[in-house]
């Protein structure tokens, strides 16, 4: 029987194209306005890619953090809250302390308080998810954020149907250890596959920028371990690796149908190893903190 995880990774690709047809320009961020982007978790990474494409694009200084570390006294002209559940704490705390700055958030749920914190608020109803571990929302919100600011994301959404479809090799279901790299704005992306691997297979995982990989972390690389690259690797990277007897993964899809496809990987890995993706170990839907 198939999961709930594994029917949420393969629905990507279709709400993707649902997101990118239904992009609320009027909610989002303006181009010029100073832009702090929050989240927890997943979201933070998700925010995190985002932040940089936008001030790649040039639309305006734009910031990512942990909910819980953003710096209440700095002065923005908005922020962008990133929560699935509408119901994360620290998410919710932030927002009732921005006095008069704008909000938006991103949402799945309407009925949930975040709807009565944010000035405004984007429900992807659509991209909801019943398993705990967070797929394709996730990538759903940002396929719209990037088609917000002005991406093409046709080539993006046929790597993730190519990532879907295409077989998944033993070396990565029985790899004794990962290292996801990023560059730019895929740093955050290489954030969420290891996360993604953590969760739902309790796998040992880590992540780095990529340039940053050879400043230490290299010194894990070996035979049954994996260095995988999210974009482009840097110049001689995967030589370097390899002659530590380790496996490099670079496949030149789009970062995001990379993710995808470390999402498939994380859910094989589970079963692999005798575990349900839908109720990783030691976590639940959302984070709530009482007093």
């Amino acid at each position: 029987m198939t999961t709930h995880t594994e029917a949420e990774i393969a629905s990507q690709p279709d709400c993707w194209r649902r997101a990118v047809q239904n992009v609320p320009v009027d909610a989002l961020p303006r181009p010029g306005e100073r832009v702090a982007v929050i989240g927890c978790g997943t979201s933070w990474f998700i925010a995190m890619a985002y932040a940089t494409l936008r001030e790649q694009a040039g639309l305006g200084e734009t910031d990512a953090f942990a909910a819980s570390e953003a710096p209440i006294g700095r002065r923005y002209d908005r922020i962008l809250a990133l929560s699935r559940s509408g119901t994360t704490t620290e998410v919710l705390e932030l927002l009732r302390d921005a006095g008069d700055v704008k909000s938006t958030a991103i949402t799945a749920d309407p009925n949930t308080p975040i709807m009565d914190l944010a000035g405004q608020v984007v429900v992807l109803d659509y991209a909801d998810e019943k398993s705990v571990v967070q797929t394709r929302f996730a990538t759903t919100q940002l396929a719209m954020l990037r088609a917000s600011l002005g991406e093409d994301l046709t080539r993006a959404i046929a790597d993730a149907e190519q990532a879907i479809a295409a077989p998944l090799g033993d070396e990565l279901v029985n790899a004794e250890q990962f290292s996801f790299l990023g560059a730019g704005w895929s740093v955050g992306l290489a954030q969420e596959a290891a996360l993604k691997m953590r969760e739902a297979s309790r796998s040992w995982t880590e992540a780095y920028p990529a340039m940053e990989y050879r400043h230490g972390p290299i010194s894990i690389a070996g035979p049954g371990r994996v260095t995988w690259m999210l974009g482009a690797a840097p110049e001689g990277l995967r030589e370097q690796v390899e002659v530590t007897g380790g496996t490099f993964l670079e496949t030149g899809l789009d970062p995001m149908a990379e993710l995808v496809r470390a999402q498939r990987v994380a859910v094989a890995r589970a079963f692999a190893r005798g575990l349900n993706p839908d109720e990783p170990l030691h976590l639940t839907r959302s984070v709530i903190l009482t007093p």
